[in-house]
């Protein structure tokens, strides 16, 4: 919600369960997408946290990917903490799922075998490491002043706003009509 700061005030009150609903459905639908080779050598609650962890990495790297893809609308630059953030959980999540396809298909057994999987878990604590780094150093430079929204990102919200206000008007109006209906017979 804070990448949409500038136009918060145009928004309905009721946008927030509105990006927390496309949220939770992106998350749905990646649930049910996201199946990973070696994905059948999991049994029980390994399959579960495995499939958890994937589908937690994917929305990271797609929350990263539609920020990135749409900075330019969104008058957000790499400067921003929004997109800052982003960053490094994308970084993280990509690594994420390229150390998980690995474990998957590496397995474990052989001293060699566990010694390839747990060099693969110190990589990816090198890679959160590296995010928070990241983090550390983007945060200590000055936050420069937030752009307004773009004109056609501007008119876009707007019209969202004023479709969802004419909506439920026409639904108040059309419950009104209803109910003054009943009282009348």
């Amino acid at each position: 919600m804070s990448v949409l700061k500038p136009v918060r005030a145009f928004l309905p009150k009721w946008a927030f369960f509105v990006v927390a609903a496309f949220v939770a459905t992106a998350g749905g639908l990646i649930w049910f997408l996201v199946k990973f080779p070696g994905f059948d050598k999991l049994q029980g609650d390994f399959q579960t946290i495995g499939h958890l962890q994937f589908t937690v990495s994917a929305m990271r790297l797609l929350f990263f990917l539609i920020l990135a893809g749409f900075s330019q609308l969104l008058s957000i630059g790499w400067r921003d903490r929004e997109l800052q953030i982003a960053t490094g959980f994308g970084f993280y999540a990509l690594a994420s799922i390229v150390v998980g396809i690995l474990h998957w298909n590496l397995g474990a057994g052989s001293p060699d075998l566990d010694r390839q999987y747990h060099l693969l878990d110190q990589m990816m604590s090198a890679c959160y490491s590296g995010s928070l780094v990241y983090w550390a150093f983007s945060f200590a430079q000055e936050v420069p002043e937030r752009r307004e929204f773009t004109p056609q990102m501007q008119n876009f919200l707007l019209a969202v706003a004023g479709n969802a206000r004419a909506t439920r008007m026409a639904m108040t109006n059309e419950s009104e009509s209803k109910s003054g209906r009943r009282n009348n017979h």
